[in-house]
């Protein structure tokens, strides 16, 4: 069974013959509640997304920084859950053609059970699934039952990563390869690292699926800048902030649409 259309390959092959990258925005689900968050990743698709990442949120999240991770609490204690993410996913899914990843960690999948879980993602329509703590290595069950639903897998690379684990992650990933620009956790930072552009180059010259670039892009600059080196561009904290202030619901579905707009524009080239 294979998923059709192939929504991540579309956003890739379309930012290519615009001559720009890929924008990747990150929304936590049920921040502050499931009917916010849904309406907070289509304002994110109204502003031009390409891919729509939508978080489930953790009691642990290690890879998340303070924004992330405030998110997360205020999703947990709305009562969100792995098989709510998947009832928000199936939802933003019948608003949207843009494609949609769902990025959580290992625990709450093992425990909700990783064939429920995957054939919960090809039910709701996610495209991709996105594991910080599962290495290749220790991904080939999970890898081949994502395939043989049609759901692609994302790796995460670190600046520190190995030569080995970057062969194994851009082996393994199905969907693209997210490389972490810094190394640390998630979160709007004032700059870049100068060697990032040549740490991005040689997994892209690796890797057989496209190369993302997210943790610390926060502005319309920095997004310029990482879509020169990059196939695609996440911008994550920066979104979930513009959440976090309040407002009504409709307010802050604008708020983030013309900021993801301002992201979108500064990709296209």
């Amino acid at each position: 069974m294979s998923a059709s259309p192939d929504r991540i390959q579309a956003a890739f092959s379309a930012a290519a013959k615009r001559g720009g990258s890929v924008l990747v925005t990150y929304v936590m689900g049920g921040d502050p509640d499931l009917a916010t968050s849904r309406e907070m990743a289509l304002a994110c698709a109204a502003g031009g997304a390409d891919i729509l990442e939508i978080g489930m949120p953790f009691s642990d999240p290690i890879a998340d920084g303070k924004t992330i991770q405030a998110a997360g609490e205020r999703a947990l204690r709305a009562g969100t859950t792995v098989a709510s993410c998947l009832a928000l996913a199936a939802e933003v899914r019948r608003r949207t053609p843009a494609a949609i990843a769902l990025m959580g960690y290992v625990n709450p999948v093992m425990a909700y059970g990783e064939e429920r879980f995957l054939d919960g993602c090809a039910a709701s329509g996610v495209d991709a699934v996105i594991l910080p703590d599962l290495p290749p290595e220790e991904a080939v069950s999970f890898r081949a039952a994502a395939v043989e639903r049609g759901v692609k897998v994302v790796f995460l690379l670190a600046p520190t990563s190995t030569p080995a684990r970057i062969a194994a992650a851009c082996d393994a990933a199905t969907g693209f390869v997210y490389f972490v620009s810094v190394a640390g956790v998630t979160g709007a930072r004032t700059s870049l690292p100068a060697d990032l552009g040549a740490k991005v180059a040689a997994v892209r010259k690796r890797s057989r699926v496209p190369v993302v670039v997210g943790f610390g892009v926060g502005t319309p600059a920095q997004a310029r800048a990482v879509g020169r080196i990059a196939d695609g561009v996440v911008v994550g904290s920066a979104i979930v902030q513009r959440i976090a202030e309040g407002g009504a619901r409709k307010a802050r579905a604008e708020r983030v649409r013309r900021f993801v707009a301002s992201l979108s524009r500064s990709l296209r080239r």
